[in-house]
């Protein structure tokens, strides 16, 4: 009995840690058809909520890591996910996609697969505004790894 007691307080400090350390983010539907941050950068297992503050706004996915994350939110509902796979997620607003309405998450500052969502398929608009996306991450990264 004290071995299965022990066994049990040791997986819980191992797991209770990662749950303890996750964060939420939040980030807003804009009147400016945007989102509040562009380029999120999270840890794995931190939370995004997306809020909407500006109607006719919603969340969908488009490329990432992790094929199981739902794929796409109501419109004009809040919305959140856990994000517990590393890499570069793609996701934009379904009816102002084209338009720009795009953002990035990086996850744990893993850029393994930011090739393939650079060649996500998304109208000229869209496209130009990915590219600008992209550089901010790489931006971002590149400073992040830096050491002083």
């Amino acid at each position: 009995m004290h071995f299965l007691w022990v066994l049990v307080l040791s997986i819980a400090l191992l797991v209770l840690p990662q749950f303890v350390s996750a964060k939420d983010l939040e980030i807003e539907f804009t009147k400016n058809d945007s989102y509040s941050i562009e380029v999120a950068r999270i840890s794995v297992g931190d939370t995004i909520k997306w809020l909407p503050k500006n109607e006719g706004h919603n969340v969908e996915f488009f490329a990432g890591p992790e094929i199981s994350l739902p794929l796409k939110s109501e419109m004009d509902e809040p919305y959140s996910v856990v994000f517990r796979t590393p890499g570069v997620y793609l996701y934009g607003c379904t009816p102002h996609a084209n338009m720009g309405m795009l953002g990035l998450i990086i996850v744990g500052n893993d850029l393994h697969n930011l090739e393939s969502i650079k060649q996500t398929a998304l109208s000229p608009i869209g496209q130009s505004i990915l590219k600008r996306l992209v550089r901010i991450a790489e931006t971002q990264t590149r400073s992040t790894t830096k050491s002083p």
